[in-house]
This record gives structure tokens, sequence and C-alpha cells, in this order.
């Protein structure tokens, strides 16, 4: 593709940052700013007209669904296949390194990827050897996420005891953790940067063979690095220093995994003359919407000053509704959901519903199923997380790594096959004595005297299974999961319903070899999910980044859940929410309905609540006020456009015959609004859907 091909459709800031192909470049890339389009435009320029080798560019993101996008976007620009190229997520593109070095450090190449319920098994397992209350792993286990994000290892940690806070038991744990993850042959996810930091640390020459394999790198997302992401991107760039970086940090809401906004600061003191690109114009939003964006935004001190544009008109003012609680509040959102599909306004997949918290989204679903709309939960439970697809992954990860104790300790006794709790606590017991893994502890049993018959017994049926499937493992992976399911029973054992998702597992694991389908299972997560059904869309603030919607509403606008109580005391913490609130409302391409209540009930108690303080930096001239009452004289104000009414009994219900002095005989599809206004939606098939006021209709019913 030429070079006037590939900037034609650009605008002028968007030319700059595609044709800016030497050197360091960062580009602030405002929300719905067209980012990724600049990033993949820009990797078709690199090597269509700059003529850099597509393999020696390394592009890093943080979704698979990213990733995914820009491998579909730069195959549609260049023409060709993008299969092997170095684009995908940190940790992906982190696995792939290491799959190829990380006997440098001591582990073996068919190392399996711990996901968090992975890791969670074991660092329970742990607190149960050393008699640690269980229900304290969460937080262990982010303390260690955290600690590992920062590149602080156990043994850093008990070498600068006064820097990080030292707790003797945590450190235990964290010690064990490690050990065990080493003998079971196994990384956690922030093991995959931390390893392959390690790795260039320890080992310079193989960081000067990747330095001169890449010569560009490209990083999506840059706001959200963390300290050991920052470190092993500027290692692999400080050779050639060709290095793009493209992020808002208007838009850094990660914090808590340990995302360093400073991160974007960092890079332009450590990239000496970088190129600074900023991207302003909006494709997604009106004004009205952009500008209450810019209001909140706008109070933070410690951000890069811009302003989002767009050239779509100022468009709907916002809506603020306060209600009485969060029943009412959950209400007037359903039924204003409700009224613009029936208005034929909307589809449900162009609504969406955020909140601070998951504990808000029981109101809402509740609201959602009385009136009969759908709706799913997006970044809840993944496929790969049900128990029956998590089961037939654990068998496919120890076949793989015999070594994989958690996997192994899953389905061992999975289908039942008389391996119980006690045998097991055995099996461990002996593990622990001669520090090894679980499978070559039970074929130690095996073959040595000293244990009773009926344990070698039971060990001995399970190490024959177990040995025929890894037999077999370098056999094509269809065939594998059908000896699996024909020696064990499984599909039978977990009956019909479930037995379609693992059948969907056995389609997905088509064309795949094992290790390759181990390491996509492992690295995907529930945003990564499509989801196609025309429904509504609940989700948490976090969860919405990188997501729009025609129709947005954000419920919970209260001092305590936005911003949540934890930061009111914290300047740096208040930041952080505002940015959250302003991602939020970003994500609203159309309309954007903000709500909140005098009353909720949080943590068991209900509490009177105030409206956030965000709302008064959002400019007057951008929205319009409700108070929603649960009575038929609710205050509204005129100058909203949004639907404001509470659906009362009809004497029309949804289905009936009806008929109409002009258009004849039709179906009530719905009805709404207050008791001295209650309308009806009618289908007629002489001339379709209509919106009847019952005042005025002169409706029959037949």
């Amino acid at each position: 593709m030429t070079k006037q091909a590939l900037v034609q459709d650009l605008n002028s800031q968007q030319k700059k940052a595609v044709t800016a192909s030497k050197g360091p470049v960062l580009i602030l890339a405002g929300a719905g700013s067209g980012k990724t389009k600049v990033i993949t435009h820009k990797f078709a320029y690199l090597t269509s007209v700059s003529k850099v080798a597509p393999a020696s560019i390394m592009a890093m993101t943080f979704t698979n669904k990213a990733a995914n996008e820009m491998k579909e976007r730069i195959e549609s620009l260049t023409g060709k296949s993008a299969k092997g190229l170095w684009v995908g997520t940190f940790h992906s593109l982190a696995a792939r390194i290491l799959r190829k070095e990380i006997e440098k450090l001591g582990y073996s190449s068919d190392f399996c990827i711990y996901d968090d319920s992975d890791s969670g098994n074991l660092v329970r397992s742990i607190l149960k050897e050393f008699k640690i209350h269980e229900a304290l792993y969460k937080g262990i286990l982010s303390k260690i996420s955290s600690l590992k994000a920062s590149l602080v290892g156990p043994e850093d940690l008990i070498a600068n005891e006064d820097s990080y806070g030292f707790d003797e038991k945590f450190a235990r744990v964290y010690v064990k953790y490690q050990t065990e993850l080493k003998r079971n042959n196994a990384l956690d996810f922030d093991d995959l940067i931390m390893n392959t930091v390690k790795l260039y640390e320890n080992h310079p020459s193989v960081l000067r063979r990747y330095q001169k394999e890449f010569s560009y790198v490209m990083i999506d997302e840059f706001q959200d690095t963390n300290a050991s992401q920052y470190r092993l991107s500027k290692m692999l760039a400080s050779k050639h220093k060709n290095i793009c970086i493209v992020g808002d940090d208007d838009q850094s809401i990660y914090k808590f995994r340990g995302a360093n906004v400073g991160n974007i600061q960092k890079f332009r003191k450590d990239f000496k003359g970088a190129k600074v690109i900023t991207l302003d114009q909006n494709y997604r939003s009106t004004q009205n919407i952009l500008d209450a964006a810019h209001g909140i935004i706008a109070r933070n001190a410690e951000r890069i000053e811009k302003k989002l544009r767009t050239d779509r008109g100022k468009g709907e003012k916002i809506c603020y509704c306060t209600t009485a609680n969060e029943q009412e509040e959950a209400r007037y959102i359903a039924q204003t959901v409700k009224e613009l599909y029936l208005k034929g306004k909307r589809s449900y997949r162009e609504m969406a519903i955020l909140y601070r918290v998951k504990q808000q989204s029981r109101a809402l679903e509740e609201a959602l199923r009385k009136i009969g709309l759908p709706y799913q939960i997006f970044g809840g439970i993944s496929f790969y997380q049900r128990k029956e697809v998590k089961d037939i992954i654990a068998y496919l990860n120890a076949i793989s790594n015999p070594d994989d104790s958690v996997s192994l300790k899953r389905i061992v006794n999975c289908p039942p096959r008389q391996f119980g709790a006690t045998t097991m606590t055995r099996v461990e017991s002996e593990a622990r004595k001669k520090d090894k893994s679980l499978f070559k502890t039970m074929k130690y049993i095996i073959k040595n005297n000293g244990y009773p018959a009926a344990l070698k017994e039971k060990v001995r049926g399970f190490v024959g299974l177990f040995d025929e499937f890894i037999a077999n493992r370098d056999k094509p992976l269809n065939e594998l999961l059908d000896l699996i399911f024909e020696r064990t029973g499984y599909l039978k054992w977990v009956g019909e319903e479930r037995s379609r998702n693992v059948l969907e597992l056995y389609k997905a694991s088509e064309e795949q070899d094992l290790r390759s389908f181990l390491d996509t299972a492992s690295l995907f997560s529930g945003h990564d999910e499509e989801h196609s059904d025309d429904s509504v869309t609940l989700m948490t603030l976090h969860s919405a980044k990188g997501l729009e919607f025609p129709v947005v509403f954000i419920a919970g606008i209260e001092d305590g859940l936005v911003p949540h109580f934890h930061a009111l005391k914290d300047p740096e913490e208040l930041e952080e929410e505002r940015r959250l609130f302003y991602v939020g409302v970003t994500r609203a391409q159309d309309v954007l309905v903000l709500t909140g209540t005098k009353k909720r009930k949080l943590y068991s108690s209900e509490q009177n609540q105030s409206p956030s303080r965000f709302l008064s930096d959002i400019p007057e001239t951008c929205y319009v006020c409700i108070e929603k009452r649960p009575r038929a004289d609710a205050v509204a104000s005129s100058a909203s456009r949004l639907p404001l009414k509470f659906t009362t009994a009809s004497p029309f219900a949804t289905g009936m015959r009806v008929k109409h002095p002009k258009w004849g005989v039709g179906v009530v599809r719905d009805s709404y609004g207050e008791t001295d206004d209650v309308k009806v939606m009618v289908n007629f098939p002489s001339v379709g859907i209509k919106r009847l006021s019952l005042k005025f209709a002169n409706l029959e019913r037949l």
C-alpha cells in the first residue's frame, strides 16, 4: 500500500503520528480519538513505506481482544497474514519468549501458566499447611501480585524488610508460594513479565539478541503499564530507541493492579527528545458529553492538558436523575431502557449500565428481570473459568506438565475414582517430605516398600491411567480429548447441560497443538469474550474501559461510590476516581444518564447518600436535573428529552387484541406512563407500531 493510500483518511494529527517513524514517539490519544486506527496504520506504514521487516516490530497491548483487532486491521491494510508476527498482549509475548529461553532460569520449556483460580488454590493450600486462616488468600495473592508488578521477589522482600512493611508470616507464604510454583514448573501471570525481565538482566547476551531482533517497539494503553512492564519495554527499546507509546493519562484507572500513570512522564525523561503528538479529535461522543468529561477531568492536577472536540454537534443534554433509593433508581433505569427500545430508537445491545461496585448490580438485575428485559453481565465468569471447562483444562495441563500438582490435585478424583481426600492428604504429606511433585511422589510410592497395599493400589490405578494419557500427548488434540472422555467417562458424569460447554471446548481445540491451546486458555479473560445477543450490558466502570455504547447509564453517582469512600481522604486516590468517572462518561456516544439515590443499602446497612462531588465540575449547560419520586406527582425537568415515567397498571395488557377507529385491529406490545397519562404501544398490521395515549386513542378491547 502506498504512503498516500495509508494516510488519506487520517486527520492532520493522526498523519503526524503514523509517519513519525524514527526515534521515540509519545502519542497522547484522547478517548475515542481513533488510536487503534493510528497504531495499525503506523504498523502498515513502517512495513510498506519505511521498509521495516514486519517480524522485527513488537506491538504490545493489554487484552486479547485488542490484540486480535490489531492483527485483523494489519492484515486488511497490508494484505498479508499476521500469523507469526510479534503482535499480542504483554503476557502472551512474554510467554512466547520464555518458551524459548526459560531453561536458563531453571524451568523447563513445558511450564504451565496458572490463572487466578490456580494461584488462589495454591495459596490456600499453603495457608492450610501453615495453619493460617484460608479466607485471607485473596488479600495475600493481591499483595504478591503487587510486589511482582514492582519486580520484588521473595528474596528482595526479605533483603529489604524496612522498605516493604515486612511481615514475617506473609514473607513465609510468599517464599513457599514461589517454591511451589518452581516445583510445579509453573508461572503465574505476574511471573511471565518478571521472569522475562530477570532473563534479560541475568543474561545480557540474550537481551542483546532480542534488541537486535526488534528494531521497533509499539505499546498501546501505555498508561496502564506497571513497573515490570515499563522495565521490559525500556530494555527492549534501549538499543534502537525506535519506540512508539500510545496512551492517555486521563484514562489510567488500574492503580490497584500496579499501573503507574507516571510512566508516561517517566518515558519523556528516559527517552530524551521524544516527539509528542496529541490526538484530540473525538469520533465517538457528542460535544455535550465531551464538555462534561473535560469539566470532570480538568480538576486533576497531575495530567497533561488536552480538550477533546468533535464534529458530531452538541447532541442531547446529559440527564442527572435522583431517586429515593436504589430500587427506585433501578426501576427508573429499567423503564428508560424499555421505552427507548419500544420506541424503536435503540436495540438492547446499544445500551449499557455502569456502576462502581458489583454489589450495585443486584437491584439493577432485579428491575430488569421484573419487566422482562434481556441483559448480560460483562466481565463475569468467562467460558474458560466454568467448572467443567476448567476440569478438562486441568487434565490437559497435567498431561502436558505432570509436575503441575495444582491441576493434578483438581482432577485426581474427578470423576470419582476412589482417590479421596484421605488418600490425597497422605500423598501430599509424602510429597512435602520428599520435596517432590505429587505425580513423582505417586510413582515413588508405587516403587518402594513401606506403604500400605491399599494406598499403593489406589495410586497405581491413577498413575496407570495418567501414564496412558501422557504417552498420547503428542497426538492431535482432539484425539487426546477423545481418549480422556472415553477413559474417564467425564461427559456422562458431568451431565448433558454441562457437557455442551465441554464440547464447545472440543471445537475450540481444532487445529491447535496442546501447548498453544493451553496458553490461549490460560491467558484468556472474561473481558475477551464477545457478546452477540441483543441484550443490555451491565458492568463495572473498570470493565467498561475500551468499550463504547450509544446509550450509557451510570448508576450510583454519590460520594462513597463515585468517588469511592476509600479515596475520600487521599488526593492521589481521588484523582484516580476522577479518571474512572471520566472513563465512564466517555463510553457514551449519544445519550448519557447519571443516577443517584438519597438512601442506599451498602455493606449491610442503609445509609444517607450525598450527590457526588464530581457533579459540580460538570458545566451547567451540559445537563438537566430530574428528581424522581415514587408517586404520581413526580417532579421532572421539562427541559429533558429523556423518558421519565414509571410503568403503572394499564387496562390493556401485553398481547391483548384491540381495535382502533382508524387503523383497525392490532396487538398491544406494551404500556407505560403515569396514572393520568398511560401510553400503549400497539402493533397494527396496516401501519406498524404506533405509540398512543389512552386519553385520546379510543381503543376498544376485543
